[in-house]
């Protein structure tokens, strides 16, 4: 089975605590594909601007991605730039120019309209929409963030009410469902539409509700963090590929999926950009998923 994913493909930089990455490889959808990637075969939809590097093309189709979807536009590549504290959970944006992402319509080829699960990355809602239209998947997950509940609340729901699941971290739902309990804000969420919720909760790991009821797992615990920056979409993209290996979303490969997100997310934190996820071997992975079986057993 396949997956497709539409987000943003970046250049980063990136400093932390422990030291600093200049122009390289980010964007939510870059760090889903290569997570996702070692699950399943992922069909990546984007665009880029004529800046961006040959050689993450090269990466990118190295790990057997598709990217028919991957537009070059005229202009420069989306790019972030920002700085995370001691306390990593904490980051400053210093620099944000979205140069052609700014005018990104998805398009999705037939590959990516075909695949049966689909995961709309943070882009508009009104472009979330418009991919939920050219998409013929039976399972859908999006993610969002504060900008979209802020300014296009409306639109957000409208979308929440066709998709399957959502991946939303814990802020996000207090500021979605004013609810300030999560068990009762996750709820909250569920009543506008996604039979599935899965809060991010950061170092704190995630929760995971569906109509079977609430499954909690804790982060991986790590004694090497380098770089956080998109941990969050790592943990979509092993969740994701994971159950689409599987062809189904019942309870117990729900379960299973949020321990492999949790699994190849830990990864991505050793190493700056996705370098440590991309490279990772399934050994490795099946490895530390055993020790997060062995962490969670009483």
């Amino acid at each position: 089975m396949s997956v497709t994913v539409v987000g943003s493909i970046a250049l980063d930089t990136v400093e932390t605590p422990w030291g600093k990455n200049e122009d390289g490889l980010g964007g939510a959808a870059t760090y889903f594909s290569l997570a996702a990637a070692h699950y399943a075969r992922v069909h990546l939809v984007g665009v880029v601007g004529e800046d961006f590097p040959p050689e993450h093309v090269q990466l990118l189709e190295s790990k057997d991605i598709d990217i028919a979807g991957l537009d070059t536009a005229p202009g420069g590549t989306f790019r972030w730039s920002g700085r995370y504290h001691e306390d990593v959970n904490l980051r400053d944006t210093l620099d944000t120019q979205l140069n052609v992402f700014e005018q990104f319509h998805p398009e999705l080829p037939a590959a990516a309209r075909k695949a049966p699960y689909l995961f709309l990355g943070n882009i508009h809602p009104s472009l979330q929409a418009e991919v939920l239209d050219q998409s013929a998947a039976r399972f859908v997950a999006l993610d969002t963030m504060n900008l979209w509940i802020d300014t296009t609340l409306d639109g957000l729901k409208a979308v929440l009410r066709r998709v399957d699941c959502i991946i939303i971290n814990d802020s996000e739902v207090r500021e979605l469902t004013g609810e300030n309990n999560h068990i009762l804000g996750a709820k909250a969420v569920m009543d506008l539409g996604p039979r599935i919720v899965v809060m991010k909760k950061g170092e704190h790991g995630c929760l995971l509700l569906d109509a079977d009821g609430i499954f909690a797992v804790p982060a991986f615990p790590l004694d090497n963090v380098v770089d956080p920056t998109g941990a969050g979409d790592t943990f979509a993209g092993g969740f994701m590929g994971y159950i689409a290996s599987k062809e189904q979303e019942d309870d117990a490969t729900l379960r299973e999926a949020v321990i492999h997100g949790s699994v190849v997310a830990s990864f991505t934190c050793e190493a700056f950009g996705p370098d440590r996820v991309a490279q990772v071997s399934t050994g490795e992975i099946q490895q530390r998923y055993q020790a997060f079986a062995r962490l969670t057993a009483f």
